[in-house]
């Protein structure tokens, strides 16, 4: 164990997590992610990671003064995950990340359930928080993602980009 990491937390989390090995850093799946499986990829690319940031969205039960039931979400496919990976690759330029981790979702997601994680790698803190924020504001922006909300007066898609 390095003396200088008293908790070992490397090791522990690397113990209790088994790595994935297709475990894609940019997808857009279906079902629910793993956090611990994505920050255990995100640490493995690279010892020289020193700061890790992460973003996770959540579906809400409440928007717009509206009780929500479900929210589904539709891609367009292709499009999505390139312009995904451009992102990535942006972010790994621009801010000098040694990785980055983009997932969302599609289909159907109730609340509470996970739908996007964005994490970031850096040898500090600050360009991995940067490259965070950046990517999520982006992700909204840029890729072809559209949410519906169903509540109990109907369904209706959301603004694209609020």
């Amino acid at each position: 164990m390095n003396p200088n990491n008293k908790l070992g937390v490397g090791r522990a989390l690397a113990r209790h997590v088994e790595l994935k090995p297709d475990l894609q850093p940019v997808r857009i799946q279906i079902e629910d992610f793993s956090v611990d499986q994505e920050l255990a990829a995100l640490r493995a690319s690279s010892r020289r990671i020193g700061g890790i940031a992460t973003f996770i969205g959540c579906a809400r039960d409440f928007s717009e003064g509206r009780e929500v039931s479900e929210l589904s979400f539709d891609a367009y496919g292709s499009m999505a995950l390139a312009e995904m990976n451009k992102l990535r690759e942006e972010a790994i330029g621009r801010f000098g990340l040694l990785d980055a981790r983009i997932v969302h979702r599609v289909g159907s997601v109730t609340a509470g359930e996970q739908i996007v994680f964005i994490a970031t790698g850096a040898e500090h803190r600050a360009p991995a928080l940067q490259a965070c924020h950046w990517l999520i504001d982006e992700l909204k922006q840029r890729v072809p993602i559209w949410k519906k909300e169903i509540t109990l007066q109907g369904e209706a898609w959301v603004t694209p980009h609020p």
